[in-house]
C-alpha cells in the first residue's frame, strides 16, 4: 500500500473514532438541556487542535454560521466551552473547556437550583392555603386530609432543604472532598 493511501485510511479511521465519540455526546447531551446539534458541535470543538472560529465551525460541520453562533451560545451557557484570545486575530476563537467537572457542576446547580426554589415556594404556598383550610372547614373529613397532606408537604420540604445542601456542596467545590474527582493514571 502507498504512504498516501496509508495515511488517508488512518485519517478515515481517526475520524471515525472521533464520530464514535460525537455520536454518544449528541445523544446525551439533552442531559444538559443541549440540542444534539450543538451536542456535536461541542465534539468537533472538543476533537480540535486549535481553537475555533465559528467560520471554521461551520465549514467542519457543513452548517450555517447562525447555527454556529446558536450552538456555541449555549455550550458558552453550559460553561462547556470558553471564549479564548489569540494575537493578530480578530475574530472569537472557540475552545473546549478543560474541566468537564467545572461543566457538570454549573449545569447541576443552575437547573437544580431553580427548580428547588420553585417547589419550595409551591410547598409554603400550598401550606399556606391548607392552613386557611383547616382554619375555616367545619368537616372533620377535610381536617383529616389535609393534616395528611401538611405531614406529605413537610417531608417534600425536608427534602428540598437536603437538596439545597446537596447544591450547596457543588457550589463550594466541597463534594470533591467527599467524592474527589478521578486524575488520569500514570
Amino acid at each position: 500500500m502507498r504512504s498516501e493511501e496509508k495515511l488517508q485510511k488512518d485519517i478515515d479511521a481517526l475520524e471515525e473514532a472521533r464520530n464514535r465519540f460525537i455520536t454518544e455526546i449528541a445523544k446525551n447531551i439533552h442531559l444538559y438541556n443541549i440540542t444534539p446539534s450543538a451536542g456535536r458541535l461541542y465534539g468537533t470543538v472538543f476533537f480540535a487542535e486549535e481553537p475555533m472560529t465559528l467560520d471554521e465551525m461551520s465549514k467542519a460541520m457543513g452548517m450555517s454560521k447562525t447555527s454556529m453562533s446558536t450552538g456555541i451560545r449555549s455550550l458558552l451557557d453550559a460553561n462547556m466551552v470558553e471564549r479564548v484570545w489569540e494575537r493578530g486575530i480578530r475574530k472569537d476563537l472557540y475552545k473546549a473547556e478543560d474541566d468537564w467537572y467545572k461543566s457538570f457542576s454549573n449545569v447541576f446547580i443552575n437547573r437544580w437550583r431553580n427548580a428547588t426554589e420553585l417547589n419550595l415556594d409551591a410547598i409554603k404556598e400550598t401550606k399556606q392555603l391548607h392552613l386557611k383550610l383547616l382554619k375555616d372547614t367545619d368537616s372533620e373529613d377535610i381536617r383529616k386530609k389535609v393534616t395528611l397532606d401538611l405531614e406529605k408537604l413537610e417531608e417534600a420540604e425536608q427534602y428540598y432543604y437536603w437538596l439545597t445542601n446537596v447544591i450547596s456542596l457543588f457550589e463550594t467545590g466541597e463534594i470533591y472532598d467527599i467524592v474527589p474527582k478521578h486524575k488520569k493514571s500514570d
